[in-house]
């Protein structure tokens, strides 16, 4: 293809972007340490790294979110400004965020048209809008009704109008970051096309995730952070999945999870054409049915906002069921309050872990006896036996590998992923019965998943029943022995996970029922 400083959609060319030398501190914390990084016309480069390795940070300075302390910008080799995002959209820079920056009761059209100046002040021109929308979508694919109200569009229609939106307004560099979190496979597949043709038409791309294989299925270049610092820059065919993975932790890791053939029990919970309501008096669950037995992992897949996590609160006594029946060990327990499930053998790790699993300003002791501290041994009598519970913490803290300088660390100087296995250990220090592991690795890095992944792992030898509810389909994949998908708060299938494709679970994450065999 002839290079020439213009896009074919007639946006004006960035041949490279350049940041060198970049420093952010904050208090107490050295976020960028004199981190190098480029992208040029044509590439989509991959930033890597854990949970703090200041990936986040270096792009929102990029983006005019922070100025650095140190360091300078280039954009096509000359030094540049950037103080804020609209002087970053100025300079042809956008950013697709995570999570979308859309107002579901407008239209398409409207929702690109927003903040943006018309040449028929103060009345929108929309059409001219529309028939912009409409050559970006030819040009690059991503097919959408510029007259369609956002709230009635699929997941990854929604990601599209994202993308058209910082094209709109002249993004000839992309920042995605996470951009297939909420999407199903055959979503992410058609995403990657509209991607690879960005790339091929001379866009820069630069692509943000914690998932290995779509960084190899996409980019051509990754460059790893760990603990702010450039660990290194690597073209994606030269590097090995474990190495990416070694230089983000900075140790071996092993990514794939040995799952040995499961030894299955007796039916721990069931669930018998379970209904549940919201607040508007709307369907969030609709006649679920399904068991777990000892010595299983079922895991739940779907896209983000499907029932999961109203499933997850029902069983737990978190959330009212309208009707249906479960049962825990053949013992009904539909309407029992949450310390009653606890006191039935349950155990819930919930997603929203610093809302509903931990108390920040607690201690870490303190935290590791929460909902538990009023029974034995944690008491004599009616009093506290503090000796006990010292020593129960500290033999927490060891076997669950948790990094704190002492016991009496308040929870929130704790990262992410040592909150997680704290969380963990407690809900697993009442040897339940059942357990409810919600989203267990979300926002923890690589090597607190490999540590979290293989606890549920050697729990399950060990005989308990798992119900594992993620957003994560590799997760899933990787750890549960049979998958339930849902969609709109039904359930479209229970499958066997050794002989079901990643293609058949995301139709049926698209809501396709599974049909009977």
């Amino acid at each position: 293809m002839t290079q020439t400083n213009l896009l074919p959609s007639g946006l004006p060319r960035i041949d490279s972007m350049e940041m060198r030398g970049i420093v952010k501190r904050f208090p107490g914390v050295l976020a960028n340490d004199h981190v190098n990084f480029d992208v040029k016309a044509g590439e989509i480069h991959a930033l890597l790294g854990e949970n703090g390795a200041g990936k986040s940070t270096l792009m929102k300075i990029l983006y005019g979110l922070y100025q650095p302390d140190e360091g300078e910008i280039l954009l096509n080799g000359q030094p540049i400004q950037i103080n804020s995002p609209s002087d970053s959209i100025r300079h042809g820079i956008g950013m697709i965020h995570q999570h979308f920056m859309l107002v579901d009761s407008l239209t398409v059209a409207e929702n690109v048209a927003l903040g943006l100046k018309s040449k028929r002040e103060p009345r929108l021109d929309l059409n001219e809008v529309r028939t912009r929308i409409r050559e970006l979508a030819d040009s690059y694919g991503l097919q959408v009704d510029p007259d369609a109200i956002v709230s009635r569009l699929a997941v990854g229609q929604q990601q599209r109008v994202e993308i058209i939106k910082a094209l709109y307004r002249g993004a000839a560099l992309l920042v995605l970051d996470e951009p297939t979190a909420v999407l199903t496979p055959q979503e992410v597949d058609d995403l990657f096309v509209i991607f690879k043709q960005m790339a091929q038409d001379g866009h820069a791309l630069i692509f943000i995730s914690h998932k290995l294989h779509e960084i190899y299925a996409l980019t051509h270049r990754v460059t790893v952070l760990r603990d702010g610092q450039m660990v290194g820059t690597r073209p994606t065919v030269e590097v090995t999945k474990e190495d990416l993975a070694g230089m983000m932790v900075g140790r071996e890791v092993l990514l794939e999870r040995v799952r040995p053939p499961a030894t299955l029990g007796e039916v721990r919970m069931k669930l018998n054409h379970v209904n549940a309501i919201n607040d508007h008096h709307t369907p969030v669950l609709r006649d679920v049915s399904f068991e777990v037995r000892s010595g299983e992992i079922v895991g739940v897949a779907g896209v983000s906002g499907n029932g999961q996590k109203q499933l997850a609160d029902a069983i737990a006594g978190l959330h009212a069921v309208s009707g249906g029946q479960i049962t825990l060990e053949g013992k009904e327990v539909t309407h029992l309050s949450p310390a009653e499930m606890i006191d039935a053998g349950l155990s819930y790790i919930p997603e929203e872990r610093m809302h509903d699993g931990a108390i920040k300003d607690f201690t870490v002791e303190e935290n590791l006896i929460l909902q538990d501290h009023i029974r034995p041994p944690y008491t004599k009598g009616i009093f506290l036996d503090f000796k006990y519970i010292a020593r129960h913490a500290q033999e927490m803290i060891n076997s669950f590998n948790v990094k704190t300088p002492s016991k009496d660390t308040p929870l929130k100087n704790l990262s992410g992923g040592n909150i997680q296995k704290l969380i963990l250990a407690r809900e697993l220090a009442r040897q339940p019965r059942v357990l409810i592991a919600a989203q267990p690795t979300r926002g923890v890095d690589i090597g607190a998943t490999e540590y979290i992944h293989n606890q549920l792992l050697q729990q399950r030898a060990e005989g308990l029943a798992t119900l594992l509810i993620s957003e994560d389909l590799d997760e899933v994949r990787a750890l549960s022995d049979r998958i339930m998908v849902m969609y709109g708060g039904e359930v479209m299938g229970i499958v066997d996970n050794s002989t079901t494709t990643v293609a058949e679970l995301g139709l049926m994450m698209a809501g396709e029922k599974q049909t009977a065999s």
